[in-house]
């Protein structure tokens, strides 16, 4: 009986063991025979496509850099492509000769941050009885609330015409907030409305250099300024933002500007005619993108746009990887969503030129903002990794090498004092692609989240009083911070950069390591700053 108990024990794991390889070696003859008869001809196909897209992107960016070096050697600035003149006080007319402006501060529980835009807002230097600041609160917690509140009093207590708005719900969100601001009786006075983000932080003279654009060329319907961001060293991530923003700003909103006069408009940081603002149907909530919208409208009804790179606002990235993803979404969803529902009216416009409107649909919104977050994702993260298991497919080292070196590149020089992290970058803006892709295809298709707002979160100083022990306290919830869909394609790209360290010739498995572990470090949230709940 013993020896029985024996062999059987014994002749288990052996069954086991060659189940196992049988099992290992079938899935290894099935792939065998389906690889070359169908997996490659697909790969090659996906492998066209991309090759297409990036030749496309990297046409749109290699076009740009030519412009913006022609803009840089031999074009004026924008004080001197337009007309522009310095508002004086008249004798006779006195402070009458300045235009009535309204300053818009949409917020919603912006506990950290709202006694800096509201006290950089109410320096600006223009006559007090020419600009009226609009405090547009949408805030549900009530002691902020109270706190915008008693800010807003405060101001008023000085001298400041400072208004205090409120609405019973918060519809249609910020484009909602702005929308209902404008029809108070007062703001008929206005002839100019500028737009801050509760974050942003004005210097003195912004009026005194944007309202003259307006003033003196009524083609003109909004001067844009650039972003400058206050808090772009605090860790890696905001570094890469600040990267990946300085050329939005630097390039494409110039080259916009310079070449088209048109350009999306940003949110904020901006200044719009009020009569331009309602001749494009005023704003809208139809997507999560509701500054890009007004901007399109405006565009298609003949009116111009200026861009004044070298007037900056300051203002916050946002450092938490949260806080990130959500902008993210919303800034790749809503893009896509509009395209979908303008596109044809885009086409249909008779005031705008053919030219102009090529623009808009192709190089805008089809290349920066639908190919360009499909092509990284699917090419770079899929696709490439994919080549590793089928050797019946040859990348073209064009496409997988100099393209994309080129394009980065070019991306990169935009901001000099980053290019040593040029590699992390690259990782850093791989990894994002595929939240941007899915966002991408959610507004595309109008799918489940396509209007979710979740407002950015800001800290201000918030970190500064935050403790140790609260701080490795909320270091510790790993749970809330894994993100499955990063994690399991780190998971395949460390499985191809094996593979191809064991039987490939191409040598991907360098980079794909690196990729694979920017996706683990990114899936399991250990990028950005680390914030306590409690």
């Amino acid at each position: 009986m013993d020896r029985l108990s024996y062999s059987s024990a014994n002749i288990l794991p052996q069954t086991f063991q060659g189940t196992r390889d049988d099992i290992v070696e079938q899935i290894a003859l099935l792939w065998q025979q389906i690889r070359a008869p169908l997996v490659a001809p697909l790969l090659n196909i996906c492998i066209y496509f991309c090759l297409l897209m990036s030749v496309m992107l990297f046409i749109e960016r290699v076009y740009m850099a030519v412009v913006i070096v022609l803009i840089k050697l031999f074009g004026k600035k924008p004080e001197k492509r337009y007309k522009w003149g310095a508002i004086k006080e008249d004798v006779e007319l006195g402070n009458s000769v300045y235009p009535m402006v309204l300053v818009q501060i949409p917020m919603y529980n912006e506990r950290e941050v709202y006694q800096l835009s509201i006290g950089a807002a109410c320096a600006l230097s223009w006559p007090s009885n020419r600009v009226i600041i609009q405090v547009l609160d949408d805030s549900t917690d009530l002691t902020i609330k109270d706190l915008v509140e008693m800010e807003c009093q405060k101001w008023a207590s000085k001298g400041i015409n400072i208004k205090y708005e409120i609405r019973g719900n918060r519809n249609g969100y910020k484009a909602g907030a702005l929308k209902e601001g404008m029809k108070h009786s007062y703001v008929r006075e206005c002839d100019y409305v500028v737009i801050f983000d509760a974050d942003f932080q004005p210097d003195r003279d912004f009026l005194s250099r944007t309202i003259p654009f307006l003033v003196h060329n009524p083609e003109l319907a909004l001067v844009q300024a650039r972003w400058k961001f206050v808090n772009a060293d605090e860790c890696l991530m905001t570094r890469m933002q600040e990267m990946s923003l300085d050329y939005h700003f630097t390039v494409e909103q110039e080259v916009g500007s310079a070449t088209h006069a048109f350009f999306g408009f940003n949110g904020t940081a901006g200044v719009w005619r009020i009569k331009a603002l309602n001749e494009a149907g005023g704003w809208k909530d139809r997507t999560t993108v509701e500054d890009m919208d007004l901007a399109v409208r405006a565009s298609l009804r003949g009116w111009k746009f200026v861009f004044v790179g070298d007037l900056g606002v300051k203002n916050e990235l946002p450092s938490t990887f949260k806080a990130y993803r959500y902008q993210q979404h919303r800034w790749s969803c809503g893009p896509a969503n509009l395209f979908r529902k303008m596109v044809r009216e885009i086409i249909a416009n008779k005031k705008v030129s053919a030219w102009k409107k090529f623009h808009v649909i192709y190089g805008f919104f089809f290349v920066r903002k639908i190919v360009a977050h499909i092509v990284t994702f699917v090419f770079y993260c899929v696709v490439i990794p994919t080549t590793v298991l089928v050797p019946e497919v040859q990348l073209p080292k064009w496409g997988a090498v100099y393209i994309p070196s080129t394009i980065t590149l070019l991306n990169a020089v935009s901001t000099p004092r980053s290019l040593h992290l040029l590699v992390f970058w690259i990782l850093f803006e791989n990894v994002m692609s595929l939240h941007r892709t899915k966002a991408t295809i959610i507004g595309l298709f109008e799918a489940g989240r396509v209007n979710e707002w979740v407002v950015t979160e800001k800290l201000g100083d918030a970190l500064k009083h935050k403790t140790a022990k609260q701080m490795k306290r909320s270091q510790s919830r790993i749970g809330e911070r894994i993100h499955v869909l990063e994690v399991l394609t780190g998971v395949y790209l460390f499985f191809c950069a094996s593979y191809d360290l064991a039987f490939g010739k191409n040598h991907f498995y360098i980079y794909l390591f690196l990729q694979a572990g920017a996706f683990f470090i990114m899936g399991f949230g250990y990028i950005g700053t680390f914030v306590p709940t409690y």
